[in-house]
């Protein structure tokens, strides 16, 4: 099968016929093989080692939180604990629930009972992110995580009057993001459409609220409990603790799925496509944040989104290593690879949210798409 894609900005993609399909399957898989013949002890060192910085950085926030009266502990105990949550959301539970340490065989880093400190189960994020998400991402209809059940993110999404909030909406979700993600497997506009039934919802609303609890009362009752009369101040600081890591961890998700180059497809495009076809889908459907090494630790490297589509089972501190094969690959078959600087990406992804809140597509004019909007708007154009 050629797929012919539909790109969520202009860009231009070559057709690869079956033989080539065929032929990149085989060179991504060799890449994938080489890296699981040469697992061993340091990619236990690797995560060992992140796990034990994620306990004492959490240690040291709320410590530093209990004494945040003096405004240098508080900025330091939110700083660690922020940082705390950041690697335990990306670099440990996200990876470790892909199954990247499995082969360890150790039952911390079990990614069936994996649990992490986050309001969405883990039980959920699962089926959500590593069944649905990455079977078929970009797959319009398909990836709930192409605007997440409320953003306008495609020229391809239907316009309606709701999406002249799509900055609002944003802006939200960024602020909440660990209850969004909590929610989207919930899929609450498909019950609101009659698409899923209220029993079906209820059931993972039950799951959401059990966990959801859990986190609340940790963070907002325990350990403010046991701070005594510092209480206030460390619930000031687990709330900007929060409110960071939910802030970090939607604009580096955003800038690799939707910044300008990503392509979107049709539930048609992607059927019978094939292992070949399934890696050009990843490629065409990712994007890369160029940065340090500290940087793609900070974001779960992440921010290596094309090799993480690609291989998700792979230990992603690997995925450095990788990328140079994997774009020499790319390049062979004329296919992009699309990578640029945090502030380029997530530019380019604030520029697509607020485009997109106008009806169109996004590549016309302000002036037409403007034009479209106040027809749209006017009762005596209908």
């Amino acid at each position: 099968m050629t797929a012919t894609l539909t790109a969520i900005s202009d860009t231009e993609t070559r057709s690869l016929t079956e033989a080539e399909l065929e032929q990149l399957g085989a060179q991504l898989d060799a890449i994938r093989d080489a890296v699981i013949a040469d697992l061993g002890q340091r990619d236990a060192d690797h995560i060992r080692g992140v796990v034990k910085l994620q306990r004492g950085l959490e240690v040291s926030g709320r410590i530093l939180l209990m004494a945040g009266v003096l405004p240098p502990a508080w900025l330091g105990g939110v700083a660690a604990l922020s940082v705390a949550k950041i690697l335990d959301n990306m670099e440990i539970g996200h990876n470790v629930m892909h199954g990247q340490y499995d082969w360890m065989q150790d039952p911390a880093l079990d990614s069936a009972t994996f649990e992490w400190d986050t309001a969405c189960p883990a039980d959920q994020w699962r089926h959500s992110h590593n069944y649905v998400h990455h079977t078929f991402t970009n797959v319009l209809g398909k990836d709930r995580d192409v605007g997440y059940g409320i953003l306008r993110m495609t020229d391809e999404q239907r316009w309606h009057r709701r999406d002249l909030g799509n900055p609002v909406y944003a802006l939200a979700l960024a602020a909440l993001f660990q209850w969004g993600v909590a929610l989207h497997d919930v899929e609450l506009d498909r019950v609101m459409t009659g698409q899923k039934t209220k029993a079906e919802a209820q059931e993972l609303l039950d799951g959401v609220w059990a966990k959801a609890r859990t986190q609340v009362l940790k963070d907002y009752v325990l350990y403010p409990a046991l701070a005594g009369p510092m209480a206030p101040v460390v619930v000031s600081g687990n709330l900007a603790a929060n409110l960071i890591r939910n802030l970090w961890t939607f604009t580096i998700i955003f800038c690799g799925h939707f910044p300008d180059g990503v392509q979107t497809f049709t539930q048609e495009e992607a059927d019978g496509e094939g292992r070949g076809g399934w890696y050009r889908r990843q490629l065409l459907g990712s994007a890369n944040i160029s940065g340090s090494p500290r940087l793609h630790l900070m974001t779960g490297h992440l921010s290596h989104q094309i090799e993480h589509h690609l291989f998700p089972d792979l230990p992603a501190h690997r995925y450095a290593e990788i990328a140079d094969q994997v774009r020499a690959v790319c390049d062979e078959h004329g296919l992009p690879y699309n990578t640029g600087s945090l502030v380029e990406q997530f530019g380019s992804v604030v520029r697509r949210i607020g485009s997109l809140a106008l009806p169109g597509r996004e590549d016309e004019p302000v002036t037409s798409r403007l034009g479209q909007l106040v027809s749209r708007l006017n009762p005596l154009s209908r």
